[in-house]
């Protein structure tokens, strides 16, 4: 079994405040912009089926629009599912913890 008191293994960095690289890798992600392109949406509505927290929806011309930016996890789904490549998931450098 692996002492956790091993180097490597401490929960937290020897400085106050700051994460470990495991800890970095799973910190939450904080939403700078989500950027639609409108021109390019075709209206598929793959992206609002494949969010997680209902953050986008169709308005009323067919188009993608993020009614919920607050809610998005930064997961990338959307961006990744798009077959326009219309949207592109911009995150704050460092997330929540800088």
């Amino acid at each position: 079994m692996i002492d956790p008191r091993e180097k490597g293994h401490s929960k937290r960095d020897t400085r106050k405040g700051t994460l470990n690289q495991k800890e970095q890798r799973y910190a939450r992600k904080k939403l700078k912009e989500l950027v639609i392109n409108r021109d390019w949406c075709k209206g598929c509505g793959i992206c609002v089926k494949f969010c997680p927290t209902k953050v986008l929806e169709l308005d009323s011309k067919d188009k993608s629009t993020a009614v919920r930016p607050e809610d998005c996890i930064c997961c990338g789904m959307c961006e990744l599912r798009c077959p326009d490549l219309a949207i592109e998931v911009l995150i704050e450098e460092g997330g929540e913890n800088e």
